[in-house]
């Protein structure tokens, strides 16, 4: 009886160990497991930001974001994420809500620059395809779609190209999202391209009346000109994507005309369309044929869209337009004295990567977008430029604004912690009243 005693006292001291050991590893796994975003220590303001507006006298600057971790797990929980993230929930204005746009973003690296510019622009209203390289790693696409799964409104194009600069793929990337989102239940009124690279210099209410506007309502905007003689050998010739590089086939092998008689054009190959022509695009026999005599070309994106806009039948063609129309501010290396005075960054592909020296240039030029920033490079330009940007966007606001959209705020010097925000003053693009 005292051995039965002794061995039912070791076999319940067991199952206790075994019960508190076995609650611990599951404690241990669901803290390691609960879905949020990691929170670092809070950074300072940038250094030499030159276009945060001016401070009030006997106030000063005091920042709201912190670094995070951008490796968002698969059951992260999204209300959690949106507000850390601090992403904007409610259209700004009933402008806004009643011209919603759509966007088609194609990225393949930068991670935390990819959030940062959806965050940017992003609004309940408007729709956005993104499109990842097929190329990027597995942990990268997985953490964007974890990211895109916790917003209605953003969605991964149906099908991923592997995209090659200059290549045909390039183009595919776009025209991918665009079918996706003409099948998408809300009737955007214009289509907007960016790549993870972009930020956004207008605020969205800008962009709607800017687009909105006596000069593009109803129009598109794809500048170009004509194709110049020294750009001709990309449609003169045929190209082919080998080796993750676009070069030519064969022996200078030549193409035939293009289809239906129509006139080469080269341009920028960011745009803003309406959606009657994304509609053309997809569906006219002329855009077909079009894009089929494009696929060994080199660039073609840089035609494709700005001679669709220069057919007469097309919906909101621009027939005799030119490089009319402020979609990028961009520091081209050959129009360095003419343009603008020098990159303050880096050129890669004789375009500017900038710096916070470039910003001024870049707010002045007031163009929709900016092109070209790296947080690898210069984090310091896109943390200005992104802090400036919502503050504007929260000051034109015409709804009361929530704690955790902003970025930055006024406080009073002495008074630690107590945030009071002032009315502040921007540029405006012609015709805008944020008061109304």
């Amino acid at each position: 009886m005292v051995q039965l005693e002794s061995a039912k006292c070791s076999f319940l001291l067991c199952l206790g160990i075994c019960i508190i050991f076995c609650s611990a590893i599951y404690l241990k796994a669901k803290i390691s497991n609960t879905p949020k975003v990691s929170v670092l220590s809070c950074q300072l303001l940038p250094e030499n930001c030159p276009i945060l507006p001016s401070l009030t006298p006997g106030f000063r600057w005091e920042r709201q974001d912190c670094p995070i971790n951008y490796i968002v797990d698969a059951k992260a929980n999204c209300s959690r994420l949106r507000s850390e993230l601090h992403f904007i929930t409610v259209p700004l204005s009933k402008e806004e809500e009643d011209y919603p746009l759509a966007f088609i973003i194609t990225i393949h690296k930068e991670l935390e620059a990819f959030v940062r510019l959806l965050r940017a622009i992003y609004t309940p209203q408007n729709v956005y395809c993104v499109h990842v390289d097929a190329k990027a790693s597995g942990d990268y696409k997985r953490s964007v779609r974890n990211l895109v799964r916790c917003f209605p409104n953003v969605f991964l194009a149906s099908v991923s190209e592997r995209v090659m600069y200059a290549g045909f793929s390039r183009l595919k990337a776009d025209l991918n999202c665009m079918k996706d989102l003409m099948r998408f239940p809300v009737k955007w009124r214009r289509v907007i391209n960016l790549c993870g690279q972009d930020f956004p210099i207008q605020t969205n209410l800008e962009l709607v009346r800017y687009m909105q506007g006596s000069e593009w309502r109803g129009k598109n905007m794809a500048p170009g000109v004509k194709q110049p003689s020294y750009i001709q050998y990309r449609t003169r010739f045929q190209y082919e994507e080998v080796n993750d590089s676009v070069a030519p086939r064969g022996k200078g092998q030549t193409k035939g005309p293009p289809p239906h008689n129509l006139t080469i054009y080269f341009g920028t190959a960011y745009y803003s369309l309406t959606r009657a022509f994304a509609q053309y695009v997809l569906n006219s026999a002329v855009a077909k044929d079009l894009l089929s005599w494009s696929r060994d070309t080199f660039s073609p994106d840089e035609h494709y869209w700005v001679t669709l806009n220069h057919v007469e039948e097309a919906p909101g063609s621009n027939v005799n337009g030119g490089w009319e129309g402020n979609i990028r501010a961009i520091k081209w290396k050959d129009q360095e004295g003419a343009s603008h005075q020098g990159c303050k960054g880096r050129y890669i592909r004789d375009i500017c990567i900038f710096r916070t020296g470039d910003l001024l240039w870049v707010v002045e030029k007031y163009s929709m977008f900016a092109n070209k920033f790296e947080t690898t490079s210069f984090p310091e330009a896109l943390d200005c430029l992104e802090l400036w940007h919502r503050h504007k966007v929260l000051q034109q606001a015409l709804v009361p604004v929530q704690p955790s959209w902003q970025l930055i705020t006024e406080v009073p010097k002495s008074t630690e912690g107590q945030q009071q925000s002032s009315t502040l003053s921007y540029p405006q693009i012609k015709g805008s009243n944020f008061s109304s």
